[in-house]
């Protein structure tokens, strides 16, 4: 039950980063600023994909509370409001956080947007939701991610996240989305 019961935890985060892909066109969060010579964050990280990123796997969490309110299920959930909405908004928050500073940490290597950079493109994500619950929720955190056995889906999702990360890329860039598939 550990590794499903982290999984479903993780969908805010996990939908969060293509909610950002869709919605994010116009402002860069960056501002078209640079840091000796190099962008910041670049054009692809924008106000309205980080904003569209949060509402999007907020809403996915409200989503997964009503389905379990209305199946009964046993699997965890991310309690009754409003701290519900505030784990919510931390983990699509932190998953974008962690998003923006794998970008951050690309320009500053002098890769350019869209080039491949492995581990970082796949775990950037992931470590920000974490960081932002155990950094803000510990004791949720801990009882959610950490505590036995729940620790094995940690491990799951470290494993399994690459792959997921890798199709939901070809995805976005088959529907246009997206200027490279990976």
């Amino acid at each position: 039950m550990g590794i499903i019961s982290v999984f479903w935890l993780m969908l805010p985060a996990y939908l969060a980063n293509p909610f950002a892909v869709f919605t994010g066109h116009g402002l860069p969060v960056d501002m078209g600023r640079s840091i000796g010579g190099k962008r910041v964050l670049g054009d692809g990280k924008t106000w309205a994909g980080l904003i569209g990123g949060i509402c999007g796997g907020v809403l996915i969490g409200l989503l997964m509370m009503a389905i379990m309110d209305l199946t009964g299920e046993p699997l965890p959930i991310y309690c009754s409001e409003p701290h519900g909405i505030m784990l919510l908004f931390l983990i699509s928050t932190g998953s974008l956080m962690g998003d923006l500073l794998g970008s951050f940490l690309k320009r500053r290597l002098g890769r350019e947007r869209g080039a491949r950079t492995p581990i970082l493109d796949q775990y950037d994500f992931v470590i920000g939701a974490w960081a932002f619950l155990a950094i803000f929720q510990w004791g949720w955190f801990r009882e959610n991610f950490v505590d036995d056995p729940r620790y094995l889906g940690m491990i799951a999702v470290l494993i399994i996240t690459p792959l997921l990360h890798r199709l939901s890329n070809i995805i976005g860039f088959r529907m246009g989305q997206k200027e490279v598939p990976w």
